[in-house]
């Protein structure tokens, strides 16, 4: 069991734009189910007290809205007295379309392939963070789900937060990586870029600025010696090898500014546009800090008419504030958040494998003598039976796998029950769920290439033979399928028409028979074989969200979890 956050701790877990149908029906089921088991198994600390706020229904508000809607909920619940709490705020993101094993539960319950029983993303958030509070004044510590950062100081260094207005790790990244994250542009003759942790304030704050824009700024340094900037001339080939900018991660805020952006969204009345609590916060920060980003709204899944208003009061609002840096030379910054990123970390040699030491086999049953198992495949609190075999970089995780299951190369199996002969190929994605509909238990499978894009849309039927489903034109998969183009063949009313929102997937009375059909769905389109879905029930991904029966996912999890715990306990009476 971990230790104990802090006293007078709180955990807050905010659900910024996911499954909107969903959360409206079944509140906080999802994540305060989750916690209760966990805090029954004392896998958490006992001493914090844990929230789980929702987003209010409407438009989607990004995590920065989340942020603001969090800072209501806690002065609901605890009034004044919530000023002088250490919190820590993790955003749970999005739809989670780039990760959907993460979508039903959530990306802060994501499984890791260490522990016994298996560590989450909240057990490992909980102790990268550990040190925190007993260096924190009362604040706000704002994180995200997805991401993992690992660092390194010195004997007598400490990470404090205590400084007034706003504090930042920033991690040394490559430029491409710079390009997908913040990154702070730093006196260059502040800091040395050589030594574990430095202090410092920062000039300006850049959200996904391209490579130029980071010269222009001054955000550019060569690795090691942060004193000198790279411009965008005479630079050898050595230097632009070993060229850095520092990005973002964390960040921290006193309650000076937490109350004054309360009374910001309380004057607002109705958030009705996306804010991104990085971008929309951080960019206002700093003596170089301009009003220019208000404007910008690329980085926008949705651009609503009050957006560029709420940027510029929050920008009015929060200028002149500080931003101090804590520079952690010695550090990793790593995000999970896609299919390709979880492959990569958990099974290939990865420096964040190394590192957090992940293993092959986390607690899970399989049969070593039965050479079933790839070494760099990872199994995660899974039962897998004498005979099966898992391809080489594979995961799989919360499932039961047959005697004659074959999985290929780089796939990801989870929440299902494969008990059929069956050759599952490479680059597969399965997830099955548990639906409730009309109060009857069903289940659905969701199967896709780990490289399709899920967030991809079009906005008219027209164009939907742009869409990819395991390298296969939709429109030639739905004819193997003997599904009709038609006004409703997806779920979405906002003319978001794609794989996400497309009703493909049948509804079935088991969990395998769910699975046997989705993969023979599959197998059809490879073979361009007809199948038809005649007679099914089906339902998009989206609406498999909205109708997920938590409590039966659950329960099929915490079977494994039993039935390993048995097994193992068997075998060691049996010594």
């Amino acid at each position: 069991m971990l230790a104990p956050w802090a006293e007078e701790a709180q955990w807050v877990r905010t659900d910024s734009g996911s499954q909107r149908e969903s959360r409206q029906r079944e509140g906080n089921i999802p994540y305060g189910h989750q916690l209760a088991e966990k805090l029954s198994r004392k896998e958490l600390p006992l001493g914090v007290r844990y929230h789980v706020f929702v987003d209010p229904p409407g438009p989607k508000i990004g995590n920065g809205g989340s942020t603001l809607h969090a800072l209501q909920c806690l002065e609901d619940l605890y009034g004044d007295k919530w000023t002088s709490f250490i919190v820590l705020l993790i955003h749970s993101g999005g739809y989670s379309q780039r990760l959907p094993n993460a979508s039903a539960l959530g990306k802060i319950f994501t499984a890791l392939p260490f522990g016994n029983p298996v560590y989450q993303m909240l057990e490992l958030k909980l102790a990268m963070y550990i040190d925190f509070p007993s260096h924190m004044k009362p604040g706000i510590l704002v994180t995200c789900s997805d991401d993992i950062e690992l660092y390194s100081t010195g004997a007598t260094e400490t990470i404090t937060f205590d400084k007034p207005g706003f504090t930042a790790l920033a991690h040394p990244s490559d430029l491409t990586v710079g390009t997908t994250h913040g990154v702070f542009v730093l006196d260059p003759s502040g800091f040395s870029g050589k030594g574990g942790l430095e202090y410092m304030s920062c000039h300006h704050f850049l959200h996904k600025p391209d490579i130029e824009t980071m010269r222009q700024c001054g955000a550019v340094c060569v690795r090691g010696d942060c004193s000198q900037l790279s411009s965008s001339r005479d630079r050898s080939d050595s230097e632009t090898d070993s060229e850095c900018v520092y990005t973002d991660s964390i960040f921290y805020m006193d309650h000076s500014i937490a109350k004054q952006l309360l009374t910001f969204y309380k004057q607002i009345g109705t958030l009705c546009c996306e804010i991104d609590a990085y971008g929309d916060f951080l960019q206002a920060l700093g003596p170089g800090a301009t009003k220019d980003y208000t404007k910008n709204t690329s980085n926008v899944t949705k651009e609503e008419s009050q957006l560029v208003e709420v940027r510029q009061k929050l920008c009015s609002l929060l200028k002149g504030t500080t931003l101090n840096v804590t520079v952690l030379n010695n550090s990793k910054f790593y995000h999970i958040g896609t299919t390709q990123e979880y492959l990569f970390h958990f099974t290939s040699n990865s420096k964040l494998k190394f590192e957090l030491e992940l293993l092959s086999v986390a607690f899970s049953i399989y049969s070593d003598k039965a050479g079933t198992l790839d070494q760099s495949a990872s199994i995660i609190q899974s039962i897998l039976e004498p005979g099966c075999f898992i391809g080489s970089g594979s995961v799989i995780e919360y499932s039961r796998i047959g005697p004659e299951v074959s999985v290929g190369k780089n796939s990801i199996i989870s929440g299902s029950y494969v008990n059929l002969k069956v050759d599952i190929p490479s680059n597969c994605f399965l997830s099955s769920l548990s639906i409730k509909i009309n109060n009857q238990v069903n289940y659905v499978s969701m199967v896709f290439s780990v490289e399709d894009d899920l967030k991809k849309s079009v906005k008219l039927m027209s164009d939907i033979h742009s869409l990819q489903f395991f390298g296969v034109s939709l429109l030639e998969c739905l004819d193997l399928w003997g599904i009709k183009v038609s006004d409703q063949l997806f779920s979405s009313e906002n003319t978001r028409l794609g794989l996400w929102t497309a009703r493909i997937f049948p509804v079935c009375s088991t969990l395998s028979e769910s699975v046997r059909i989705s993969l023979t769905m599959l197998n059809s389109v490879q073979h361009m074989s007809a199948f038809k879905l005649n007679g099914f029930k089906l339902l998009s991904v989206e609406e498999m969200l909205a109708y997920k029966d938590v409590e039966d996912m659950l329960k099929f999890r915490k079977q494994i979890y039993n039935e390993i715990l048995l097994r193992r306990r068997k075998e060691k009476s049996d010594l």
